[in-house]
């Protein structure tokens, strides 16, 4: 009985399983129209709470924060459910349509049942991902690295032993403030850039390091610009307003700050940075000149940086010599050492000297050398008796008078200023100092010069296109103008120091060269008398006043440079009287109109109007009476003036300016803008502005839908093209430069800028131009590829864009694509794309951008549209993608 009754309720069990399941699968079929409509409801919520999601995401990243992995993967879910049930949506009209009696049957239970279990699994999907969507939190703020490397020699001798002191000072709970001083070219700015480095792989607990370079010419609001560069920016407010934001950001947080280069003490209050204590355990860490300074910034440690012992002093010596010289002859290891000795272990100064003995292989030259040291060494006066005359062997070295002016004048401009290699040169031409070479030969000789004073460590070079002076070499410079060799030199420079009025004219009678650059001058209203007057600098000033008389009695002057001066709208016609001018720079000013007596400037070797946008009148014939003009710059020159009078050389489009440039003969360097084609062909029908013309910009020219390439692959030394406004253009007939044989031409186009061109299609001649590294591509709304195959046709040996370093592409509505096939894309570093629905495939594959220090800027939504060659290719610049 007992084994029957255990049957009976298995077999029990095992019906009522049966029953359940039949009443299951039988609701999939007789519950479908339910389901179906719940399904639809309840997507709909998911799909609000996802949009509402994505705006709480989108409002996010627009202040800087990065949205979190789960909602990001919570949206990706949601959107493959909402296309799932789309389509089950599609099919369900189908389905219902098999049903019978009432919805309880159907006319193939297979199919209904199938169908209707999959509507029920799906609601449950559903029903899951409105729980998981009720996110606290949708992105985090993207952290900053704490520190950011600064670049530093690979070899730094002497600087352990105390970089370890100062190291250990940190760690010290009392100590806040470190000070570091010792006299110019000792190595300060190197330790501090070892302490800030040394961050990066040291495990520490500050929460940002900032470095400022504070320099002589103190500004409290540029050491807040430098704060707010690693801690926030905060816009347009006055130095309190700025003072309070940092204060309340810093004081939530461990900080260090390094300050290098202080002259005089900083109040620390009003730049907003709390005082470092044991409680908020943050630090200043700071290099001075001056020991009192330390005491002045209530430093609780000071730390002085000596010269370098011998035998350090010798490895750095040996360094920066080289070789060569000391297997030359047996005499001059030992003379090395006696020269390395009296470098005294200033760094600067073994530096400096070492790789100025670097070409010298006989004994003679060495002994020669030693024996000047010796003789001047003894003339130290302070600060100068210790520094200046080390480094016054450098200058004295140079093979020439035209070097060491050359040098000199780099002291005209501010400290820490980045001097543009290009104005450096051209200032040289207007004072003379580069004679003997015709036409680009004198460039070549500009930057011959420069490149001496860089190897011998006199200038610093910054990038590509600018140099800068170090402030020691600076103050020696000064130091030799002013004092060492007055009567030749005799320098008046006072920049960068916020004067509101020009120094008394009385201090301007014997000098032979003025600098008040980067000042607040307002107007020069007294008439100074300089009949020795050779160079004028009063460039970045808010100059809007120049009186009648101003340049009366300055007969010998040959530079001015009046640039970046916003409020300067009239030039006095008095400055015809300056007979010997051969410089003159008034870009960026606001001036309405040139004087006609402007005729009287016959010298005149280089005349800079680039930027001045309000200029609207420049007489006929004015220019062309320049009959030794060597560089014109017109670059967006006149651009905002309107109405333009029928006697200015702007008047029309542009090809009466051509027409005088045309009489130049001379020109070896044109920057100009011109309003239309029928102007370009002017000047593309001179050869000598076909060579000359250096930088170009076609601006609202309206005359001709089509424009033939070859007027631009013709220029043989344009470096950089700009279209703008150009409304009607369509097309570039390019029949001429395909059937051309190699090379192209466009050899020295760098910089390509196209700009609302609204009609323009395509741009396939940049294909022809080797040497692009910039292209900027924005309000072309037909454009629908950059480089388009039909037009380019079968050119053999093309690569398009392999030096290519910027690609910036927007607003351009209807752009399909930029190249049909993947690039190399050897140099790129940056491919920004904006407002470019259209473009869901880039030029790239595995093999692009080997070096993978390409940065892809866009929006989310575009990058995630994408389609790519395959995974490997979104893999590997997955990593290189920043949304904007």
């Amino acid at each position: 009985m007992g084994n029957v009754l255990g049957i009976q309720i298995s077999c029990d069990a095992l019906f009522s399983g049966c029953m359940n399941c039949a009443r299951r699968n039988a609701a999939y079929v007789s519950q479908l129209e339910e389901n179906l409509a719940s399904l639809q409801t309840q997507l709909q919520k998911l799909i609000e709470a996802k949009n509402d999601v994505v705006v709480r995401v989108a409002n996010a990243e627009q202040q800087q924060m990065r949205r979190l992995n789960k909602v990001q993967g919570w949206i990706s879910r949601v959107g493959s459910v909402e296309a799932e049930v789309g389509e089950l949506i599609r099919k369900s009209s189908e389905e219902i349509d098999k049903l019978c009696l009432g919805g309880y049957c159907s006319k193939n239970c297979q199919s209904s049942h199938k169908f209707g279990k999959k509507v029920s699994k799906m609601l449950q999907v559903v029903d899951i991902l409105m729980g998981e969507g009720a996110f606290d939190v949708v992105a985090e703020k993207v952290p900053q690295p704490a520190v950011d490397e600064r670049p530093l020699e690979p070899t730094i001798v002497g600087l352990e032993s105390t970089l370890d002191k100062v190291w250990r000072c940190l760690e010290e709970v009392q100590v806040g403030i470190i000070g570091l001083y010792g006299r110019g070219g000792v190595g300060k700015t190197t330790l501090l850039t070892q302490i800030n480095n040394k961050f990066i792989d040291t495990p520490n607990d500050f929460d940002v390091v900032i470095w400022v370079v504070v320099s002589k010419d103190i500004q409290l609001e540029r050491i807040q610009e430098k704060i707010g560069e690693r801690i926030g920016s905060f816009g347009n407010k006055s130095l309190e307003e700025k003072a309070s934001d940092i204060f309340k950001i810093l004081s939530k947080k461990k900080f260090l700050l390094l300050l290098d280069d202080v002259w005089e003490r900083i109040d620390l209050v009003k730049v907003g940075v709390p005082f470092p204590t044991s409680e908020n355990a943050s630090k200043v860490v700071f290099t001075t000149r001056f020991v009192d300074v330390c005491s002045l910034m209530g430093a609780q440690k000071k730390f002085k940086i000596e010269c370098l012992r011998d035998k350090e002093a010798w490895e750095l010596f040996l360094e920066k010599v080289g070789e060569e010289p000391l297997v030359s002859h047996p005499d001059i290891p030992m003379l090395a050492q006696a020269m390395a000795k009296e470098c005294a272990g200033l760094p600067l100064a073994l530096i400096t000297i070492g790789r100025a003995m670097g070409s010298k292989n006989t004994p003679e030259e060495w002994r020669y050398a030693i024996e000047m040291l010796r003789r001047s060494a003894s003339e130290f006066p302070g600060m100068g008796k210790e520094v200046y005359p080390l480094l016054k062997f450098s200058y004295d070295s140079l093979s020439s008078d035209v070097l060491r002016s050359c040098l000199l004048y780099c002291s005209l401009f501010p400290e820490d200023y980045q001097i543009s290699k290009i104005e450096l040169i051209e200032c040289w031409i207007g004072e003379g100092f580069l004679n003997g070479f015709e036409g680009m030969g004198v460039y070549n000789q500009g930057y011959y010069v420069i490149g001496v004073l860089v190897q011998a460590c006199l200038l610093e070079e910054v990038g590509t296109n600018f140099v800068k002076m170090h402030d020691v070499i600076r103050d020696m410079s000064l130091w030799i103008a002013c004092e060492v060799e007055k009567e030749k030199e005799n320098f008046l420079v006072s920049t960068g120091v916020q004067l509101s009025i020009a120094p008394e004219v009385r201090k301007w009678r014997d000098r032979r060269r003025i600098s008040l650059l980067r000042n607040k001058i307002v107007a020069l209203s007294e008439t100074p008398t300089c009949p020795h007057l050779v160079t004028l600098f009063l460039a970045i000033n808010k100059l809007d006043t120049i009186t009648s008389n101003f340049f009366d009695f300055m007969p010998s002057l040959r530079v001015l440079n009046l640039s970046k001066n916003l409020s300067l709208k009239q030039l006095p016609s008095e400055i015809s009287k300056l007979v010997s001018l051969q410089y003159l720079n008034l870009s960026e000013t606001s001036i309405k109109e040139l004087p006609n007596e402007l005729k009287a400037l016959t010298n005149l070797k280089c005349l800079n109007l680039e930027y001045a946008c309000d200029l609207y009148r420049i007489p006929r014939q004015l220019i062309s009476s320049f009959s030794d003009l060597r560089v014109l710059r017109m670059l967006d020159c006149g651009f905002t003036a309107d109405p333009v009078p029928e006697d200015s050389v702007l008047f029309g489009g542009s090809e009466i300016l051509v027409e005088e440039l045309i009489n130049l003969k001379h020109l070896d360097v044109l920057t100009v803008s011109l309003r239309s084609f029928c102007a370009l062909q002017k000047l593309w029908s001179s050869p000598k502005l076909q060579s000359s013309t250096k930088s170009l910009q076609l601006r609202e020219c309206k005359d001709s839908k089509s424009l033939n390439i070859s007027y631009l692959a013709d220029l043989k030394h344009l470096d950089k093209l700009d279209f703008a406004y150009c409304s009607n253009l369509e097309e570039f007939n390019y029949v001429e430069l395909r059937t051309a044989r190699e090379p192209y031409g466009f050899d020295s186009l760098q910089r390509v800028t196209i700009d609302c061109c609204k009609k323009l299609k395509e741009v396939t001649w940049l294909a022809f131009a080797p040497n692009l590294k910039f292209v900027h591509i924005e309000r072309c709304y037909e454009m629908d590829e950059i480089i388009s195959v039909w037009k380019l046709g079968e050119v053999p040996g093309l690569n398009p864009f392999a030096k290519l370093q910027c690609l910036r592409l927007q607003d351009l509505s209807n752009l399909e694509k930029i190249y049909w096939n993947a690039l190399s894309f050897p140099d790129l570093l940056e491919l920004f794309v904006s407002e470019c629905p259209k473009l869901k495939k880039l030029p790239l594959d595995i093999n692009s951008a080997r070096e993978r220090k390409i940065a892809i800027r866009g929006e989310q939504r575009w990058w995630n549209e994408l389609k790519w060659e395959d995974q490997d290719t979104l893999r590997t610049f997955l990593p290189c993608f920043e949304s904007i």
